[in-house]
């Protein structure tokens, strides 16, 4: 079993409030939920920066090649979106 985790961090760029950010991310984190099944996502830092956001990300499959591709397809499908920009993505895998 391969567990892959993905720190990434976003910019947005038009929001001027809190609540403007907020609501870019949730929209950004349902259609990853309602795109990619099974995979686990948290706003994990940033909170209270309305521009700024840290988002864990994680996928657990049989192997690595897998976990990979899927967190990589993830990664595409946020950068695809005008909203906002992918500032920087880690990714690191724990195998059991």
């Amino acid at each position: 079993m391969v567990v892959g985790i993905a720190k990434v961090e976003l910019f947005f760029p038009e929001p001027n409030s809190l609540k403007a950010k907020r609501q870019v991310l949730k929209g950004l984190m349902q259609k990853l939920e309602a795109h990619f099944k099974k995979v686990s996502l948290a706003e994990v830092d940033g909170h209270d920066l309305w521009q700024r956001a840290i988002l864990g990300i994680s996928v657990v499959g049989r192997d690595q090649k897998f976990v990979d591709s899927k967190l990589t397809s993830i990664l595409n499908f946020i950068q695809s979106d005008t909203r906002l920009e992918l500032i920087k993505a880690e990714i690191d895998f724990i195998n059991y």
